[in-house]
């Protein structure tokens, strides 16, 4: 274990203690990227798929990025009393053969996100949709009633 002090001045602060993994994940994502395949990058853009919610006056309207993936690979649920749950999972297969060699290159990702919806949403009439690789997803709102105003007359003088 090393450990370098950055000055003359004793600090418990001042220490930087040796990471024996430093630079693992680096070599992991440099021998997955083999030239040619872009299968780590696809995997980790997938796993880390964001999602932006955006209100309007008749609903809150989900969006997600997901190019290449088919509907069949996404699941969009609404869980525990008004949990909204998008999850996928999408699994690659490639296979290059030759008489001199055979390679096979399989990638898979997966993606879970979940929102809690406010009270004001039908949870029953939410819609979603994907198109070229968005998925929207529309969640409406209840009317909101206004109340009723009614003027009372004051007494007095």
């Amino acid at each position: 274990m090393s450990i370098i002090r950055r000055s003359n001045v004793f600090d418990p602060s001042s220490f930087d203690i040796w990471n024996p993994f430093e630079g693992v994940n680096s070599f992991f994502d440099n021998a997955l990227s083999a030239p040619g395949s872009n299968y780590a990058n696809e995997a980790s853009a997938f796993a880390n798929t964001r999602i932006d919610w955006k209100e309007t006056p008749e609903a809150h309207i989900f969006k997600a990025d997901l190019p290449g993936v088919k509907k069949e690979e996404v699941k969009v649920e609404v869980v525990e009393g008004g949990v909204l749950q998008i999850s996928g999972e999408r699994k690659k297969e490639q296979e290059e053969k030759t008489d001199r060699w055979h390679r096979i290159e399989r990638n898979s990702g997966k993606f879970l996100r979940r929102f809690r919806l406010p009270e004001n949403v039908k949870v029953d009439q939410v819609k979603a949709s994907i198109e070229n690789g968005v998925l929207s997803v529309f969640v409406p709102k209840e009317e909101v009633k206004k109340p009723e105003v009614k003027s009372i007359e004051i007494s007095g003088e």
